[in-house]
């Protein structure tokens, strides 16, 4: 038998080292990970048999079984499942190139508690290798359902492993675990009774202890946890299979639990997860949601079932109606489906309006974590609009905390018709927008938004409650109606009132429009600035400002269009260039003053300047005057 000896791949030889180097509280683990893959190996197959029951024929009945040697230190895991061949080893357990192995080596890298380390091993499909947390050398005999060969693999976990042809009955996967020596008490039975029942007991296939005297023991339920009744299913269950169906490490924040009876049947088995996985935003990712059709796997990440807003839900839907032989091809356009899909996307719904309503806090930590995601259902998802459009929370210029729609139509002012929003990257810098002053005046509020799908929806939706939804960074946002708030007019001060009057205006603003030219398409006084000189918005009819930044950030647009630039009457700067250009309109220093002007609302847009080395010329040249005087 000629042995051939491999590398491990570069970031899988950093993981073997974080592992094998590093002490963990909870070594349980490993035997969680390696229980949850044999049971998807017998899955796979079953779902395999279902065109070829030649694969099963003789061995249809699925087991996983335990095998303990306490003399030589060795615990063996034995599944009739699938199987691997050469590639499949190769592919599976030397070469994860689509695992997440990378990011799993940072996170695990940076994490400070070591339980949580361990657990990660879980969510980033790497769990075969937290054998080597218990084992000083791994074997792995194995033979595919429908082929002839069998191979062994076998590694120390120190950078190689070896592949050789080999012998084996059957169709499925051994592993042999050598214990290490502080670690031989997982041969004990009391302590594997104690790791599947705490871990394993949801598992669907019978995890069974093989004892010398021919005493096999079945160690779990053995029964697809979905469905057995809700009142005979502990809290505790049914996190651990949230763990092994979604790959998780974290406890789901909602777990639902229902059977849909009538003209369609079947099961649902939900999860609402705490934390954001880490590819929610990979387009590549797959979903975590099961289909089965009476108790029998049919797919993974079965997309047909939820809209791709609600794509991080995980768990498993049971059918009763499809037909057992149903294909990938026939999931996408069988009718049934598309029932079962707006079935779980009204109960979903339903359960977070509940949520919001009666649980505040941790609806408002959901929406952090996931409001992003479910705010694209607002331009993908006509039908169920309405309902989304109430459960988006959003932060504001006038409250902490999240808001939702309806909170800001009960607060708006009196005279005021529509709902302003801001939009950018960071909430800190939208408070300190140029744009606000003028509604921060009038004690109007204004919605912050920072993520990039609420330029997409906003078009899309247009209004809320009969009100028209208008970004403060545009042209027509008209505040003459408001009343403002008693206590803002207290505010004001009395320079604040001389303005430059209208011809005084009108000349300088000449002046900076001939200054600026085609560098912006308009100069106009602002009713929307109280205590900053200028600032750019778009023009009614034109792109909005962030919108317009993302998509030349996509290769969209060419380049940015031009701006209008308004300026404060009532500012110091502004008066006394007002002076300047009633005195001499064609001063070479207005000109400069007037490109200072733009590129400051440039800076305070978060724009870069086209020619940083003519504003730093002209900035030192204006200081110089400044000190000079």
């Amino acid at each position: 038998m000629t042995e051939e000896k491999m590398r491990f791949e570069a970031e899988v030889s950093r993981l073997l080292d974080i592992v094998v180097h590093s002490l963990y509280s909870n070594k349980d683990i490993f035997l969680r990970e390696l229980i949850s893959n044999a049971s998807d190996a017998c899955d796979k197959l079953r779902y395999e048999a279902i065109g070829k029951p030649e694969l099963i024929a003789g061995d249809s009945e699925f087991k996983i079984r335990l095998m303990t040697d306490n003399v030589r230190n060795v615990l063996t895991i034995i599944d009739n499942g699938i199987g691997m061949n050469k590639t499949d080893l190769v592919e599976n357990l030397g070469t994860i190139a689509n695992s997440g192995t990378a990011k799993f080596v940072e996170a695990m890298t940076q994490a400070k508690d070591a339980k949580k380390s361990v657990d990660l091993i879980g969510q980033f499909g790497v769990g075969f290798y937290s054998a080597f947390m218990v084992a000083s050398k791994v074997e792995v005999t194995t033979k595919k359902a429908g082929e002839e060969q069998a191979w062994k693999w076998t590694s120390d976990g120190k950078g190689e492993y070896t592949i050789a042809e080999a012998e084996m009955e059957g169709h499925g996967t051994q592993i042999t675990l050598h214990l290490t020596e502080d670690s031989k008490d997982f041969t004990e039975e009391y302590r594997l009774r104690h790791i599947v029942k705490t871990y394993s007991d949801h598992i669907g296939i019978p995890v069974v202890l093989m004892k010398g005297d021919g005493e096999d023991e079945t160690l779990n339920e053995a029964s697809a946890l979905w469905t057995r009744p809700k009142s005979e299913i502990t809290e505790e269950q049914y996190k651990e299979f949230y763990k092994h169906s979604s790959h998780a490490f974290d406890d789901p924040w909602k777990t639902i639990h229902y059977q849909a009876e009538g003209a369609i049947e079947y099961t649902g088995l939900l999860y609402i997860p705490t934390m954001r996985p880490f590819d929610l935003y990979d387009p590549s990712r797959k979903g975590h949601l099961k289909l089965y059709v009476r108790k029998v796997f049919i797919t993974e990440g079965a997309d047909e079932l939820l809209p791709p807003w609600l794509r991080f839900v995980s768990g498993v839907v049971d059918s009763q109606d499809l037909p057992l032989n149903v294909s990938r091809e026939m999931l996408q356009d069988h009718p049934l489906l598309t029932k079962i899909k707006n079935g779980l996307t009204k109960k979903l719904l339903s359960e977070l309006e509940s949520s919001a309503k009666k649980d505040v806090e941790g609806y408002n930590t959901f929406w952090e974590a996931f409001g992003s995601v479910v705010k694209e259902g607002l331009y993908e998802d006509y039908t169920n609009r309405d309902r989304i459009l109430k459960l988006a929370r959003f932060k504001s210029s006038k409250v902490d905390g999240w808001s939702s729609l309806e909170d800001y139509v009960s607060r708006m002012k009196e005279g005021q018709k529509a709902i302003y929003y801001i939009s950018g990257e960071d909430v800190d810098a939208l408070r300190r927008s140029p744009q606000l002053e003028g509604f921060d005046a009038k004690g109007v509020e204004v919605l912050l938004l920072t993520d990039p799908v609420d330029e997409f929806w906003m078009p899309a939706v247009g209004k809320f409650d009969d009100k028209e939804f208008k970004s403060v960074t545009r042209g027509g946002a008209d505040l003459n109606d408001v009343k403002a708030d008693d206590a803002s007019d207290d505010k004001k001060d009395d320079t604040e009132d001389k303005a430059v009057n209208d011809a005084d205006l009108d000349t300088l603003i000449a002046a900076i429009k001939i200054a600026l030219g085609t560098n912006v398409k308009d100069v106009r006084e602002s009713d929307r600035l109280t205590s900053s000189a200028c600032c750019l918005i778009a023009d009614e009819t034109d792109m909005d400002l962030r919108m317009e930044r993302l998509m030349k950030q996509h290769n969209r647009v060419d380049d940015v269009s031009a701006r209008i630039l308004e300026i404060n009457p009532k500012h110091s700067l502004i008066r006394k260039l007002s002076d300047l250009a009633k005195a001499d309109a064609k001063a070479p220093v207005l000109e400069d003053a007037a490109q200072l002007l733009l590129d400051q609302a440039r800076i305070l847009e978060g724009e870069s300047l086209p020619d940083p080395v003519a504003f730093a010329r002209r900035l030192d040249s204006v200081m110089e005057k400044g000190l000079g005087a």
